[in-house]
């Protein structure tokens, strides 16, 4: 197939040709960046949390003394733990997609000098760990005697023995044993006493998944900053009626507090109400995706139709030349794939610029370059489908009928 009398051709329609082009490259750095922030979304949707979630949920009280804390926590978890079907409860700082409740910077030296990562740390009474599903991948957990009571209006014990989850502890010490290394953060001082599998931070964000598990979980003593969250433990088939027993039952083991009703949930519950807002957006975007395909399909199908209608003499004099059905459709073809080429290249510039508007004003992560072949792919499989109807229809002109029909 000779490419110079197809270009010769379309330098006849420059405008419609142009036009093709400019819905093409629109529609290639569409696709290359929705898809990229589907994946990212459909990414964040599935992290791994690091507990039992199907076992879980939360009860979230405000509004009591802080200087009755543990008159608050003792009433709390007797009375939440004489509710049937719940298997124990725990006096909890947050839970995985509840509410945040302490992040800071930590250091590898005392002096705050070698600085280490910005992690979030959970704190939970005795038995945490275990009601929450951890799973220990090196050293040991909590003893009694690590489960300190923090003092005033501190916020961690003075020296806490924790648990580090392996991607903060690859962060931190990467190639070396983790166990026994200490960090600070400001006046507290820990050491690494054990290893867990995962623990997602509570308030996950898309930006940088790097830092979904970077967490520390420090053993405390019901009472002071630990109080007004409570982790409840039971049996998947009874997680919703028991939470719906100990929501209300709040009223009656602590009439003098406020049930924080929005967070006072299963963490299947939490996590479903978490992600909504990116489950709408990847539908949304995936909506965008189609409808701007389907346009530039329709858009190569109806200019290819044209150009048909406009070139039955062309084709009938080709055809009667010797030109076989095959030579038509395969011009069609050709003249289709030069001109999703030319789009497809200016939809890549298009598509990188998009991506690096989104970094700067949204925060959005560097578009990884494979997606742009992937994209120019499926264009080209597009406009080859697109162009087969109309091609088809070119081929199948009867020499005679293309004649006489000028």
């Amino acid at each position: 197939m000779q490419i110079q009398p197809i270009l010769a051709a379309l330098k006849h329609h420059k405008l419609a040709t142009f036009l093709i082009a400019m819905e093409i490259a629109l529609a290639c750095a569409v696709l290359c960046n929705a898809v990229f922030l589907i994946a990212g979304r459909l990414s964040a949707m599935h992290i791994n949390s690091g507990v039992d979630e199907a076992s879980l949920g939360a009860i979230v009280v405000t509004g009591f003394d802080p200087k009755r804390t543990a008159d608050l926590n003792a009433r709390m978890l007797a009375g939440l733990g004489a509710i049937p079907g719940v298997e124990s409860v725990h006096a909890i700082s947050s839970v995985p997609f509840g509410p945040q409740w302490g992040v800071d910077g930590m250091t590898l030296d005392q002096a705050g000098k070698k600085f280490g990562a910005v992690v979030e740390f959970y704190l939970g009474d005795p038995g945490t760990p275990k009601a929450l599903g951890l799973k220990l991948v090196a050293g040991h957990l909590p003893s009694a005697d690590d489960y300190q009571p923090s003092q005033g209006q501190d916020y961690f014990p003075a020296s806490s023995r924790v648990l580090v989850t392996r991607a903060l502890a690859e962060k931190l010490w990467p190639g070396e044993n983790p166990l026994g290394k200490q960090f600070w953060a400001a006046k507290w001082q820990f050491r690494v006493i054990g290893v867990v599998a995962n623990l997602s931070v509570s308030q996950y964000t898309e930006n940088g998944e790097h830092g979904a598990e970077w967490c520390v979980f420090v053993p405390t003593q019901a009472g002071g900053q630990l109080a007004g969250t409570y982790l409840i433990r039971a049996r998947p088939q009874d997680l919703d009626r028991v939470m719906v027993r100990a929501r209300a039952a709040v009223a009656k083991i602590a009439p003098d507090v406020v049930l924080d009703y929005a967070n006072s949930h299963s963490i299947p519950f939490l996590r479903a109400r978490f992600f909504q807002t990116d489950r709408a957006m990847a539908g949304l975007l995936v909506g965008v995706i189609v409808a701007m395909l389907g346009v530039t399909a329709f858009g190569i199908v109806g200019l290819a139709s044209f150009w048909v209608a406009q070139r039955r003499k062309q084709i009938g004099i080709r055809r009667a030349l010797g030109a076989t059905r095959g030579d038509i459709l395969r011009y069609f073809q050709t003249e289709n794939f030069l001109i999703v080429t030319f789009g497809i290249a200016l939809g890549v510039v298009l598509a990188i610029g998009i991506n690096l508007v989104l970094m700067k004003f949204f925060e959005v992560p560097r578009l990884p370059l494979w997606y742009l072949p992937v994209g120019a792919v499926a264009l080209w499989l597009l406009g080859q489908l697109a162009v087969l109807v109309p091609a088809l229809r070119a081929a199948a002109v009867p020499p005679v009928v293309a004649t006489r029909s000028v």
